[in-house]
């Protein structure tokens, strides 16, 4: 039983090693092994999927924006909004494999119905926007969930204001001609 219990062992510390080294089987992706250029797969620097990645889902959410915010009562785009879903359109005209839920939320003030309508209406005014820039209709839905989903709770304007946004959620898919 000892001589089982130690070869059990020996072949797991094996098999955890050989699951260490990404080029074990030789050949490497890049000409550096590491899996692209100076281990980058990114296009224009930064390994593939992450923040520095410009074609990366990442990249999107936190450099060009994921969000955009209203003012009270209102699915009228702000000039802010308008320069962040001029990023969002160009990315995602560069990036085909994607398509985006526009997400549209409103602040706790109001009805629920009253809410659904108005986060309805600030997700369409975006969509319409994306569209108006050249993204096809077809890559694109809306949905709101009106004050359901707030990302701040408290009775404050600071926490209302950050309630009042439509968000553009990424989902990849390949698209066929």
């Amino acid at each position: 039983m000892k001589m089982m219990t130690r070869a059990t062992v020996l072949l797991l510390a094996l098999a955890a090693a050989a699951c260490t080294n990404p080029d074990r089987f030789g050949g490497g992706a890049g000409a550096d092994g590491a899996g692209g250029l100076n281990g980058q797969d990114g296009l224009n620097g930064g390994p593939a999927g992450s923040a520095s990645d410009p074609t990366s889902p990442l990249f999107f959410n936190q450099t060009i924006g994921d969000r955009v915010l209203f003012a009270v009562d209102t699915s009228t785009l702000t000039p802010e909004g308008q320069t962040i879903l001029d990023g969002q359109a160009q990315w995602l005209l560069t990036n085909s494999d994607y398509r985006a839920i526009i997400e549209g939320h409103a602040d706790e003030q109001g009805t629920r119905e009253y809410n659904l309508a108005l986060g309805n209406r600030r997700a369409n005014a975006v969509r319409e926007y994306l569209v108006s820039r050249g993204v096809p209709a077809g890559r694109l839905q809306t949905t709101s969930y009106g004050k359901e989903r707030p990302i701040e709770v408290c009775s404050q304007e600071s926490c209302y204001a950050r309630n009042r946004r439509a968000v553009t959620v990424l989902s990849f898919s390949a698209m066929t001609s």
